[in-house]
This record gives C-alpha cells, sequence and structure tokens, in this order.
C-alpha cells in the first residue's frame, strides 16, 4: 500500500512496473538527436489527417498502438486510460480514446502532463485499482500555436526566449511489479512520485515559459528530496520536462542557493530532444509532448536495459491561457515528481 508522506509525496511498496511504453514523433522530432530512440516519425506534421488537431489525436492513437504491440496486450487488457494534451477540453485526448472501450480520465498539467498521468497511473496500480493503466500525453506545434499564440501561416516571429513546442506523443502502460525475465532487461519501476504545488514568481511573458515554470521545478524536486531523504547524487540524472535552455540556468541559479550543485546531474527534456545550433528552436523544445516523447522514447528503454539506474523525473508546465495573460495576469507553474529505477 502507498505511503502518504506529507507535502504530495507517495512513497510506493509495491513497486508499479512500467511494462510497456512507445513514443510517436513528427517529422523536425524525428531529424533531432534522439531520432533513432522513437517508435514511430510522421513523413510530415498532418499525418495524413485533415487538421492539426486530428493529427495530435492521431500521435496519441499511434502512441497508444503501439505500446499495446510491444507489451503483447490487446485492448481489453487496460484497464484505465489516463490521458492529457493542451488543447482546450483535451481533445486531443479524448478524441483519441473515443474508439475504444476503456475507462478514460482527462487530465490537464499544461507541460507537466506526462509526470502527472504517470504519478496517477502509479498510485492507482499501487492500491490494487487496475491491473494496467495508460499514461498518455501529447502536443503538436501548429495545434498549440494556433491555440496559444498565433496560426502558424500567420508567420509572427518569435522571440529569443520562446520554444518550439514538440509535435510528439507518449505512452507508458503501468502494471503491478514485474519480475525480470532476463538479466539484460527489466521494467522499470515506480518507487515514488510527489504532486507539486501552483507556483507563481510573476513571470508575464508568455513567451518565455521556462522562466515562469523553474520556480515550480525548484519546489517540487526539492520536496521530494526532503520528503524522502534522498540525494541528488542518487540519481543517475535529474530529468526536467522542458524548461529549455532559460529554464535550466534559473533553476540551477535557484539550487546554488541551497549549494546544491543541480548542473551536473541535471537533463532537460527541451534540450534533448532538438539540436539548438541546427535546428531553429530557439530555446528549446516544449509542450507536453516533449517529455513525453523523450521519457517513452529515451529514457524509459535506457532504464530497462540497466545502462541508467535511476532518474528523478520532473515534467513542468506553464498554466496560462491568451485570455488570462492578455489580463495582464502573471503565469503560475506546477511540476510533478516521478522517481523510475531499473530495479
Amino acid at each position: 500500500m502507498a505511503k502518504f508522506i506529507k507535502g504530495g509525496t507517495i512513497e510506493m511498496s509495491a513497486f508499479p512496473s512500467v511494462k510497456s511504453y512507445a513514443a510517436a514523433v513528427g517529422k523536425k522530432e524525428g531529424e533531432g538527436p534522439l531520432g533513432k530512440h522513437f517508435d514511430y516519425i510522421g513523413e510530415d506534421v498532418s499525418l495524413g489527417t485533415e487538421s492539426w488537431e486530428k493529427a495530435e489525436s492521431e500521435l496519441q492513437r499511434l502512441a497508444f498502438t503501439l505500446a499495446l504491440q510491444k507489451g503483447k496486450l490487446a485492448e481489453t487488457d487496460v484497464d484505465l486510460i489516463f490521458a492529457g494534451d493542451l488543447l482546450n477540453q483535451c481533445i486531443a485526448s479524448g478524441y483519441s480514446v473515443r474508439d475504444y472501450d476503456i475507462p478514460f480520465i482527462g487530465l490537464y498539467g499544461a507541460c507537466s502532463t506526462m509526470a502527472q498521468s504517470l504519478a496517477m497511473a502509479a498510485v492507482f496500480i499501487e492500491n490494487g485499482l487496475g491491473g494496467n493503466v495508460a499514461a498518455i500525453t501529447s502536443s503538436h506545434f501548429c495545434s498549440a500555436e494556433r491555440q496559444f499564440r498565433f496560426p502558424v501561416n500567420y508567420g509572427s516571429h518569435r522571440t529569443p526566449t520562446s520554444q518550439w513546442t514538440a509535435t510528439a506523443a507518449g505512452c507508458a502502460i503501468v502494471c503491478p511489479t514485474i519480475l525480470p525475465e532476463s538479466p539484460e532487461e527489466c521494467a522499470p519501476k515506480i518507487q515514488a512520485v510527489t504532486f507539486g504545488k501552483v507556483k507563481d514568481y510573476g513571470v508575464k511573458d508568455a513567451n518565455n515559459m521556462g522562466a515562469a515554470m523553474s520556480g515550480a521545478a525548484y519546489d517540487a524536486i526539492s520536496m521530494h528530496l526532503w520528503n524522502t531523504a534522498k540525494q541528488i547524487d542518487d540519481f543517475d540524472y535529474i530529468v526536467t520536462g522542458d524548461l529549455g535552455a532559460v529554464g535550466s540556468e534559473v533553476l540551477y541559479d535557484l539550487f546554488d542557493k541551497d549549494k546544491i550543485s543541480l548542473r551536473r546531474k541535471h537533463k532537460d527534456c527541451g534540450l534533448m530532444l532538438f539540436d539548438l545550433e541546427q535546428q531553429d528552436v530557439h530555446a528549446g523544445g516544449s509542450g507536453c509532448g516533449c517529455a513525453a516523447g523523450v521519457l517513452c522514447g529515451y529514457f524509459l528503454p535506457e532504464l530497462a536495459r540497466g545502462n541508467i539506474k535511476n532518474i528523478l523525473f520532473a515534467a513542468t508546465g506553464a498554466l496560462m491561457s491568451p485570455t488570462i495573460i492578455q489580463q495582464g495576469e502573471s503565469i503560475p507553474g506546477i511540476a510533478h515528481v516521478v522517481h523510475i529505477s531499473a530495479t
């Protein structure tokens, strides 16, 4: 039975396993440094659909279908789906699962949604509330631009601090603890989670979401370490969702004040997904598909192979909308943390 400590932290005792996972991405993401790690790379951003929103739903469907195939699972083996995206009313998720006869819980945590959905799946499994629970998250550059900024055909200029919303989706299927079938391969296990708090540091620039989210990442990671009596050296990597170049530097400064050098352990999905010198993404990648794609395409396979032993996965989100920004409000941030281990 899970143990609730304090400050949103829950420690597992049964250690739910990530049985299967898959990442589906767009063409630009497939051309980046992690291209060889993805299960599916689209030939273009439309994925054969009639709109950007439909294309994003198709990304989710592909990620889920591939995860089922890799885990040798049927649709009927999945008891529950936690899924979310960046669009109004989580339409990418709702439309992606409407043809499945599986209970669905839609989530919104902005770009933190992969950690949120994975944490929720783990808590459900830990408490015996399912046999296989899917966590799915996506974003799409064109659908996000249309909702949060301007449609891409408007041709607006992007500031140096802006980030490129990833066209990507990830799916992880969580189940009760799996014993390894061979010493060469194992199912990554979820050791603990921390559900973060909404933190607002007064950032009002919608083109600098990394700075807006960094304070929430600092708070959630610090709280998790404190509540579990862990140190950053207990982990191979502290992985943030998509702070990008600007937000990562702010995060280092915040930890420096605590005399903790995070830089040497830190990996940011927004900086890993694209080549900042060769691809025009300014401050890096963003969008909840960014963290989802990098987690399910790179980190989970590396954990399964034993090449990485422990990561602290802290996906971050900016809880904003165009309406509230136009009213002069600041941008609150949120981060959720998941400790994932190889054994």
